[in-house]
This record gives structure tokens, sequence and C-alpha cells, in this order.
């Protein structure tokens, strides 16, 4: 798991902009699971960005009129997946975060914390290599990221590769690597020791 941690303006956003495939670097080259993404078309980005790439921000955007099984099946829907399938991984996800039980509320009815989890299982209906996570603790308490960042630990030690965005410390504790920013240059590239009592990644496993 890697965090990218800089003060505002640093240009971490714009580095996991340019990761997950929102953006094009400048100069060099930009590999995603082996292969050379620099160069692919609007539709190959987005068709790679669909399959490959996971993504979970601050502010949780749900869809508030649709229940959280929709929310969760609104990315399988743009994929084309079958509607048998599409409900059963939703119903999968939803489940990964503790949340099956919910799956016909709305988001007005749950707390911040299962918002960001339901956002959490949008992210992975897809099966993504990649998590990118902006700031996905911004808007919850300490308790909460705590059982937020817990269950992106759980993801890892899976084998999915996850980056998260933070300007906190303690967010970054989590992280075995941490990409330090600065004035759009990367200032530190550490690799620590994640946060005590979580689960180490399996050998081979992700990032």
């Amino acid at each position: 798991m890697v965090a990218l941690m800089g003060p505002s303006g640093s240009g971490k956003t714009t580095l996991m902009q340019v990761i997950g495939l929102l953006d094009r670097p400048s100069e060099g080259a930009y590999f995603l699971g082996g292969r050379d993404v620099t160069t692919l078309s609007e539709n190959e980005r987005a068709e790679a960005r669909n399959i490959e790439i996971g993504f979970v921000f601050q502010a949780f955007h749900l869809l508030p009129r649709l229940s959280l099984l929709e929310n969760v099946e609104v990315p399988l829907t743009y994929a084309g997946v079958p509607a048998r399938e599409r409900r059963a991984r939703a119903l999968e996800m939803l489940a990964r975060v503790g949340l099956e039980s919910k799956a016909g509320h709305l988001p007005s009815q749950i707390s911040g914390g299962q918002k960001q989890r339901v956002a959490v299982a949008r992210a992975l209906a897809g099966r993504p290599r990649l998590l990118l996570a902006d700031e996905p603790t911004g808007n919850l308490d300490t308790r909460t990221s705590e059982e937020v960042m817990d269950l992106f630990s759980a993801l890892h030690a899976e084998g999915t590769t996850v980056v998260i965005v933070t300007h906190e410390p303690d967010i970054g504790a989590y992280a075995g690597r941490v990409i330090r920013v600065r004035d759009g240059l990367i200032e530190s590239d550490l690799c620590q020791t994640p946060r005590a009592g979580l689960r180490a990644a399996p050998q081979g496993g992700a990032t």
C-alpha cells in the first residue's frame, strides 16, 4: 500500500490523476499491469480505467435516489455486465464491506462511514488490480477513519494494490511506502513498517 503525501498544492492529486489515467504525463512513460499506457487513445484509456482501476473519493459521490446495491452496480452497468451477474457481484462487494443487510437502503439512511464503505464496494465491483483513494477519510471521524483504513489494509493483504492520497500522518502510517510530493516534485520515496496490527501483503502480492 502506497501513501502519496504533501501539502495542498504540492502536486499529489495531479500525480494521482496521472496514475488513474485521468490525465497524461508531460514526459516519460507510465506502465500499468506491464503495459505502456502513455500513448493510448482516449477510448482505450477509458476502457483501461474501467477495467484496471477503482476510485474512492472523499465526497463519496453516491447517487441519492439509488439504493446502496444500485449504487454499487453503476460501474458494472457501464461495463456491460449482464443484470444477474451485476446484482450478484454488487451483493458480494457489499458483503465484503459488511453492508449486505443494508443493500436496499438509500444513502441518506446510513452514516458517513457506511457511505465510504459503499464507495469502496463500488470501486471493487469491477475487480480492479489498482485502487486509488483520494483523501478517503477526510469527511470521517477518527474511529470511522480507522475502520476504513483497516478495510484498505485487508484488501491490500489480499493482493489489491492500494494508493492513497492524504495529508494526514496517521493515515500515511498505514502504508508500507510513502511518497512525499512538494512543488510538483517527488521529495522523498521511503519504505516503512505499516501501522502495528495490520497483516502483511502476501508474498508476490500488491505494492
